[in-house]
C-alpha cells in the first residue's frame, strides 16, 4: 500500500508542468525607447502572470509604483488606473518624459498569497526605458530589498545578444541565485516543445553574476528568487515569503 501511495504522489509530481511554479511580476511599457518619433508619453501595463503560458494571476493595487532618473525617485502610484491583463486585474500608468535620461520604472507589489505553494509572493519588478539618446546610469542600483542590476546594457539589444545581470539581496550580491527567464508570448504564437522551455533557469556565480543569451525578438523577463528573512500571516499561521528580482527586457529582430 505505502508502495501505491508513493508511485501515485510521484506520478502526480511528474505530471505536474514545471512552469506552473514560475511566476512573474510585470512592467510593460507601450515602447522600449522614447524619441521624438515614439512621442513623449510611455504607456505602461502592471501585472502577475505566467508571461510564456499567456495566463493572468489577480493584482492587488501595488504598494508602489516609481519612476527613479538621475538618483531622482517620483511616485506614481496614484496615477495607476485599473485594467485587464490576460484576464485578471492590472494596472495601467501614464508617464510624460521631458528631458533626456535613462528612466526606472519600478513596482513593489502587495504581497500576493499563493496557497498552493504555501507561501507569499513578492517580486520587485522593474523595466528600464532609455529618453532622447540619454544613456548614463542603466546600471544605477536603486537600493530595492532585492533587484537585479543590468551588466548589459538593458536596451538596445538584438534577439541573439548576451545578457548579464547581477542578483542584490539587501544591497549584497546572492552567490549561486537561482534566475528563471521567460518570454512574453504576447500572441500565444509560441509553443513550447517541452514544459522545461516555457520557463528557463541559469545560476547565477559566485559574485550573483548570471548570463543569458536570448534566442528571439521580445520582452524577456528574468526573475531572482530568494527566501525573505521574515514571514507573514495567512489562515492564522506565519508563513515563508518568496522575494523575487524581476527585471523586463526587450530585444529586437535583426534587420539586416
Amino acid at each position: 500500500m505505502k508502495r501505491y501511495a508513493a508511485a501515485v504522489v510521484l506520478t502526480l509530481m511528474v505530471s505536474l508542468p514545471t512552469s506552473a511554479l514560475a511566476h512573474f511580476g510585470m512592467v510593460i511599457p507601450d515602447t522600449s525607447v522614447v524619441s521624438q518619433k515614439t512621442g513623449k508619453q510611455v504607456d505602461l501595463a502592471l501585472s502577475f502572470s505566467h508571461p510564456f503560458e499567456g495566463i493572468g494571476m489577480p493584482l492587488e493595487k501595488p504598494a508602489e509604483f516609481s519612476v527613479v532618473m538621475d538618483g531622482h525617485t517620483q511616485d506614481l502610484t496614484k496615477t495607476l488606473t485599473p485594467i485587464q491583463v490576460m484576464g485578471h486585474s492590472a494596472w495601467a500608468s501614464s508617464y510624460a518624459v521631458k528631458r533626456p535620461g535613462v528612466y526606472h520604472f519600478v513596482m513593489t507589489p502587495t504581497p500576493y498569497w499563493e496557497p498552493a505553494e504555501d507561501i507569499f509572493i513578492i517580486h520587485y519588478t522593474k523595466t528600464i526605458v532609455p529618453a532622447y539618446g540619454g544613456e548614463e546610469g542603466w546600471d544605477e542600483e536603486l537600493g530595492l530589498k532585492t533587484e537585479i542590476v543590468p551588466l548589459t546594457r538593458p536596451f538596445g539589444l538584438y534577439a541573439g545578444n548576451l545578457f548579464q545581470g547581477v542578483v542584490k539581496l539587501d544591497g549584497k550580491v546572492v552567490p549561486g541565485a537561482e534566475v528563471e527567464v521567460e518570454f512574453y508570448n504576447r500572441d500565444g504564437k509560441a509553443k513550447a516543445a517541452n514544459d522545461y522551455l516555457v520557463t528557463q533557469v541559469v545560476k547565477a556565480d559566485v559574485n550573483g553574476i548570471f548570463s543569458f543569451t536570448v534566442p528571439t525578438d521580445g520582452w524577456w523577463g528574468f526573475s531572482a528568487l530568494n527566501e525573505a528573512d521574515y514571514q507573514l500571516e495567512a489562515e492564522g499561521q506565519k508563513k515563508g515569503v518568496e522575494l523575487g528580482a524581476v527585471l523586463w527586457v526587450e530585444f529586437t529582430k535583426w534587420q539586416g
